[in-house]
């Protein structure tokens, strides 16, 4: 099995437990080099009453925690929704060394729709990038959530 493919699955799982506690459904998790899950979190901003409690904060928060440094070199985070400009600066902070997201966000996205982040050269730290991993499961989890708030 794909390994971008299986970790974005366990991304869709906590997305859909943030959906179903009433947050936008966005899930990530974080792998480490060797594969090995380091954290998973989805968004919990209203839950936790805290504007930056986003899936990939908390999960960058988790395993800087575990590992007792706040680089992750190495780490590959896999998010259902395309980083916004504040989560897309953590990764900068973390070091990691790659991020896998499936829905591009047109209103917010910080890594590669409004804004390209993990490739400004004047930052000390750039990321690779690969968008669009079960984009269509991404997005109709999206799409259903906002649908039943209307």
């Amino acid at each position: 099995m794909d390994r971008d493919f299986y970790f974005m699955g366990l991304a869709l799982e906590q997305a859909r437990q943030a959906g179903a506690a009433g947050e936008v459904p966005v899930g990530a998790v974080l792998v480490g080099e060797d594969g090995d899950l380091l954290a998973e979190a989805h968004n919990a901003p209203i839950s936790l009453k805290d504007p930056t409690a986003h899936a990939e904060m908390l999960v960058l928060r988790q395993a800087a925690a575990r590992a007792g440094n706040y680089r992750l070199p190495g780490a590959t985070l896999y998010v259902t929704m395309e980083p916004c400009l504040m989560c897309a600066g953590a990764l900068v902070q973390a070091r990691i060394r790659r991020l896998v997201f499936g829905a591009a966000d047109p209103k917010a996205g910080a890594c590669g729709s409004l804004y390209r982040v993990p490739e400004d050269p004047r930052l000390n730290h750039r990321f690779e990038v690969q968008g669009g991993v079960r984009e269509a499961e991404c997005r109709e989890l999206l799409r259903q959530f906002f649908q039943a708030r209307r």
